[in-house]
């Protein structure tokens, strides 16, 4: 089946931002005098900023109220991404490649405020026919729901789709939406063997996210 849209998650594809989600959220906590460790971080990997800062408050006990955490977390992001936006090497680039042959949608766990930051920022924005947080719909990540409401919003069936993904929660979700799924596993996170494994091609880095490893030629 021929691909006629690409969809690209956004942190840890596009930016490198895996440990600094980390690190402001592990910041928040310790302030807190919460519990924070390497569970908690996988266990959040493409939660939505909803079912994260629930989760923050009530399995690690960070005190104040769910939405409180989810603020005060994106306006640290924020500040972060405009003192300097962690953009992966080539992400521009790449970007670039696949736009002039489909169009591109993103389906990310960060929070709009955050997803419309960095593409301004990058000033990427204007390759992106539709973009999607996983807070616009009812599941996070490994659910299916963000890259199904990307297909639905570019107007593509899910299966003519391509996702281009880096963790174990994010392929698993856009192999739930039925897409052929692109992995480029992150360096400091990387997806389980069993992630990996559905994928329908790995690649090391996004300089070999060609057009033809997106659509191999007949």
């Amino acid at each position: 089946m021929s691909v006629e849209a690409v969809v690209f998650d956004l942190d840890g594809v596009l930016i490198r931002t895996e440990e600094l989600w980390d690190e402001v959220r592990a910041g928040l906590a310790a302030e807190a005098g919460a519990r924070y460790d390497e569970e908690a971080q996988r266990a959040m990997m493409g939660m939505s900023s909803l079912e994260w800062s629930r989760y923050m408050h009530d399995e690690l006990g960070v005190p104040d109220r769910a939405d409180a955490i989810s603020s005060e977390v994106v306006r640290r992001m924020l500040a972060r991404y405009r003192e300097r936006l962690p953009l992966v090497d080539g992400a521009r680039e790449a970007v670039e490649r696949l736009a002039a042959r489909w169009p591109l949608g993103l389906a990310s766990s960060s929070n709009r405020e955050l997803i419309d930051a960095v593409l301004e920022l990058s000033r990427l924005a204007r390759f992106f026919a539709a973009t999607v947080s996983s807070e616009e719909v009812p599941r996070g990540k490994p659910a299916p729901d963000v890259y199904l409401e990307a297909a639905r919003r570019l107007g593509v069936e899910p299966p003519r789709c391509a996702a281009i993904e880096d963790s174990h929660s994010g392929i698993r979700s856009a192999k739930a939406a039925g897409m052929r799924v692109i992995a480029i596993p992150n360096a400091s996170y990387p997806p389980d063997e069993e992630a990996l494994a559905a994928a329908d091609v790995v690649l090391r880095c996004l300089e070999e996210l060609t057009q033809e490893a997106v659509e191999p030629r007949p």
